[in-house]
């Protein structure tokens, strides 16, 4: 069994992807945000990008605890992880096998977050958005460049050009079967 981590920023698509994979593969799969919690990120996010924004200092415990169980129960080919930072997270990084990187652009991944907010919207989408535009100026946007940048490293794909979910999805597909090296 292998854990595959879909790493890249936010709006690149990672979650529509990875639950097209555990479709298609008939895996097991996880997300990210279902184990971040109030700890997870440093309490000073301009200073944590100001001092290199090093993705180690994202902590998800819980993540780290409930892959380790998926790893020994799961019966299927591969586990499916939606990871944003690849293998660039201790302890986390030591159970992913294969990291495939949607280095989308900026502007795509923006656009998809700002479409996203506006349709998941309960209240004011424009005072949501604004508020997260005015976070991308002040220090989101180098967390994302810096972030993405040390994804690079660790990815064994990398995917930079923007396709379909089910484009993406068969070009991984693809990949693993053709032994994903």
């Amino acid at each position: 069994m292998k854990v595959v981590a879909i790493s890249g920023i936010s709006g690149s698509g990672k979650t529509s992807l990875v639950k097209e994979l555990s479709s298609s593969l008939s895996c097991p799969v996880m997300f990210f945000d279902d184990f971040v919690d109030e700890c997870s990120y440093p309490k000073d996010m301009k200073q944590w990008v100001l001092n290199g924004a090093n993705a180690t200092d994202i902590k998800t415990p819980r993540m780290h605890e409930a892959l380790l169980e998926l790893r020994s129960s799961a019966k299927s080919e591969y586990v499916v992880v939606e990871e944003p930072f690849g293998k660039c997270r201790a302890p986390i990084s030591e159970l992913i096998d294969k990291v495939v990187l949607l280095d989308m652009p900026l502007e795509i991944c923006l656009a998809r977050v700002i479409s996203r907010s506006i349709a998941q919207s309960e209240g004011d989408s424009t005072r949501n958005i604004n508020q997260y535009l005015l976070k991308c100026n002040e220090f989101l946007r180098d967390a994302y460049i810096k972030t993405n940048l040390q994804a690079r490293g660790t990815s064994d794909l990398i995917i930079d050009s923007v396709y379909s979910v089910q484009v993406l999805e068969n070009i991984i597909i693809n990949w693993l079967k053709s032994g994903a090296n």
